[in-house]
């Protein structure tokens, strides 16, 4: 598979973390786990489609052209055919301008371009598809969003603060640290930060700080998992390995290897 990725636009930078895309001519009927990475993303499958399981035996069709919500549990596909992928990577914060639902319903769900964007959804994916390039790939994209957000909210300033708070921070942030920072009621903070990017201050928090363990992985650094619970700042061990599964769906030995690898592709550890 070879895969890439692409910066946007300056004006879209603080919505879009980066394009990629993913391609293989032959098929390879083989799941891949996509672990939590706090960013929502737009997909175009301009080859084959991808089974996504919904149980160990039972999977769904993605649609060809989707927006897959903020996910909080691991997420199991595997291509049907050859592979040909067109994304859009957002930043935690970066969706909320062109969401047509709200971003906490979209958890754990590919919705189809369609679905939230209607005529103009349809007019997208007609584009996207026909194009021969990435680079018409992405300037058809850019050209749609920058229209979106003429009609669309601005991001909160306060939920953009605690974003880049918690990623400074590499996720070893409590809420009442970041609440008391930012000089804000708690649950005021959890009810704006939840509307605004689909997930609580805490399941982020949680998430960064898994991405953190996982690049220690990928990269090779570590001894032991002691070493590593330490690198995540978790409690302990046990903690670590709970927090660990609740993501991967594995153990962290069980979940190094060829699928850590083939996971990297699509939760964005650089």
């Amino acid at each position: 598979m070879i895969y890439q990725t692409f910066s946007p636009g300056e004006d879209l930078d603080a919505f879009i973390k980066c394009y990629w895309t993913l391609e293989s001519a032959a098929a390879s009927p083989q799941r891949q786990r996509i672990v939590p990475d706090g960013c929502m993303e737009m997909i175009f499958h301009y080859g084959d489609l991808y089974r996504q399981y919904t149980d160990q035996d039972h999977y769904i069709i993605q649609p060809r052209c989707f927006v897959i919500g903020q996910l909080t549990r691991p997420l199991e596909i595997e291509p049907a055919g050859a592979t040909g992928i067109f994304a859009v990577r957002f930043r935690p914060e970066g969706f909320i301008p062109f969401a047509t639902l709200p971003v906490k319903e979209m958890e754990n769900r590919a919705i189809a371009t369609t679905v939230l964007f209607a005529a103009a959804g349809r007019q997208l994916n007609q584009h996207i598809l026909k194009a021969g390039t990435t680079a018409e790939r992405i300037s058809i994209t850019e050209t749609f969003l920058r229209k979106q957000l003429a009609d669309q909210r601005t991001i909160d300033r306060v939920s953009k603060q605690t974003v880049e708070m918690i990623l400074s921070a590499n996720g070893r942030c409590a809420v009442d640290q970041l609440s008391g920072q930012l000089q804000i009621n708690r649950r005021q903070l959890e009810r704006k930060f939840a509307t605004m990017i689909g997930l609580s201050p805490k399941q982020l928090s949680r998430i960064v700080r898994m991405q953190t363990v996982l690049r220690l992985l990928l990269n090779k650094q570590y001894d032991n998992l002691t070493r590593l619970a330490y690198e995540g700042n978790y409690y302990d061990q046990a903690h670590f390995i709970r927090d660990f599964r609740a993501f991967t769906g594995k153990t962290p030995g069980d979940f190094y290897g060829s699928n850590l690898q083939l996971s990297a592709l699509f939760y964005g550890v650089e």
